[in-house]
């Protein structure tokens, strides 16, 4: 089991390392995540985010898990839709990511419970959420069918599982958006977070991640129905939806 690999990027390392090493990126990151995601996605990320919000049907007084919520926009988000009646979890493996995600809800007036957890190992009861979301965290993840499963465990029986990603983009933006990922992407993690490796980690990440198609099939394997995808952005990202039966 030791001597298993994995994809850390374009790069082969061993399973037991994976996680650290993310780790190692997120921690990196976290200051400057919210910047860097305004100017990575020109702002777009926050339409992807609403739209996901729309699709979920979160309602008044549902129990909503947000998986790997780093900063927590789609916890607040979330927050305003359930009310005071209901309860958003913000979860995330990362403590930097986690703590600034922590102070943010707090900050603006949403005092959300947080807890720091390993997606594949959720602490938390059968059945118990009306809906799980996870949002540019799942390509991350060591065993993401492992995390699929406990994301369905966790739903309650008519609730469903949104999975925000990046994803296959259409052909013919495949030169620019290849450019735009491993020339440009870099450099602004460079002059703004002061760390390009860490940004040339998350455009090969997105590479490796499962296709729309082969995402929709591991969702069906861990027992979600009904699964279905919209592209946004020509396939730049996905929004997947499944629910559990």
């Amino acid at each position: 089991m030791g001597d298993q690999k994995t994809h850390f990027g374009f790069e082969t390392v061993a399973e037991k390392d994976k996680a650290r090493r993310v780790a190692g990126v997120f921690t990196s990151v976290a200051g400057n995540y919210d910047v860097m995601n305004d100017l990575m996605s020109l702002g777009l990320h926050r339409l992807w985010k609403h739209f996901t919000i729309q699709i979920s049907g979160v309602r008044e007084g549902e129990r909503v898990l947000d998986v790997a919520g780093g900063t927590a926009d789609l916890s607040l988000a979330f927050a305003r839709k359930v009310g005071s009646s209901g309860q958003v979890w913000l979860t995330d493996i990362n403590h930097a990511m986690l703590s600034r995600g922590r102070d943010r809800v707090t900050d603006q007036g949403h005092p959300l419970p947080v807890a720091q957890c390993d997606a594949e190992k959720l602490p938390f009861p059968d059945a118990w959420f009306d809906c799980v979301t996870v949002a540019f965290g799942l390509r991350n993840m060591t065993h993401k069918d492992c995390a699929l499963a406990e994301m369905r465990r966790v739903l309650r029986p008519g609730g469903r599982l949104l999975v925000l990603e990046f994803s296959k983009v259409w052909k013919p933006l495949v030169p620019a958006y290849d450019f735009y990922s491993f020339k440009i992407l870099p450099w602004m993690g460079e002059r703004v977070a002061k760390d390009a490796e860490s940004y040339r980690y998350l455009a090969e990440s997105i590479r490796m991640h499962p296709d729309q198609e082969t995402l929709k099939g591991m969702m069906e394997q861990v027992g979600l129905s009904r699964v279905e995808y919209f592209n946004l952005a020509g396939g730049v990202v996905a929004l997947h939806r499944g629910y559990r039966i």
